[in-house]
């Protein structure tokens, strides 16, 4: 736990310095850095999608993992979540500051939380205590933050209340889970998260016609644990 209460710090940190910023920046400005900030989410991910080895494996999470998203509504308990935060925070008036908190608690939460960075870093954070990998991700997400709370605002600092529960989740069942996440099982997570990213990224930059609902495909992530082994075992019955 002690890698990602790390990286929870200096999510924070980089939040309030953004938030020192933010109200300083002009409208024109924010949305520039918005736009810029799209475009690094975009980079990083097809660097992840491009990874996969099996795109049927990523076609196929992400159909039935949208499905399951959509059936329990996940981005709709998200969106709740954060404007019961917002409501907490403001007592209802809304408004200056606070206008995007929602947008950016959950454009937050889901950068933040998908990944290999996240998943594997949590592992060997739980497994060999090594926190490399976390502090180095706390390191970048730290950054990120600043400018996302600096255009975002305050909400993006609440993000990490998922991002404690998801990453620590991952390090204290580390001795559980490690067996079932194989060299390729985690690339194909990587390469679902990839695919997610580009919807967070279009989401950002406003470039399709409806809300891309990215969190409603979270259950996509977990599928290639079902996939690959389901596969294998399909293919020696059938070999």
């Amino acid at each position: 736990m002690i890698a990602t209460i790390i990286n929870v710090i200096l999510v924070l940190l980089g939040s309030g310095v953004g938030l020192a910023v933010g109200g300083r920046l002009p409208e024109r400005i924010s949305r520039t850095i918005t736009a810029g900030l799209a475009l690094c989410v975009a980079v990083i991910g097809v660097t992840n999608a491009i990874k996969t080895a099996d795109m049927l494996c990523v076609i196929l999470c992400l159909t039935v993992g949208g499905l399951i998203g959509e059936a329990v509504g996940i981005e709709r308990y998200m969106d709740r979540a954060g404007d019961a935060l917002k409501r907490l925070l403001t007592r209802g008036s809304g408004g200056g500051r606070m206008a995007r908190f929602t947008e950016g608690f959950v454009t937050a939460t889901l950068l933040f939380c998908v990944g290999s960075m996240a998943v594997m870093g949590s592992l060997e954070a739980g497994i060999n205590h090594n926190y490399s990998i976390i502090i180095s991700k706390g390191v970048i997400d730290g950054f990120t933050s600043i400018t996302f709370a600096a255009t975002m605002g305050i909400g993006v600092a609440f993000s990490v209340l998922p991002l404690l529960l998801y990453q620590g989740g991952i390090t204290l069942l580390a001795g559980v889970a490690a067996p079932y996440l194989s060299d390729a099982a985690v690339t194909e997570m990587s390469a679902v998260g990839g695919v997610m990213l580009l919807g967070l990224a279009a989401n950002m930059l406003g470039i399709t016609k409806e809300h891309i609902r990215v969190g409603n495909m979270l259950p996509a992530l977990f599928l290639p644990l079902v996939y690959l082994p389901l596969t294998a075992y399909l293919g020696q019955v059938f070999s």
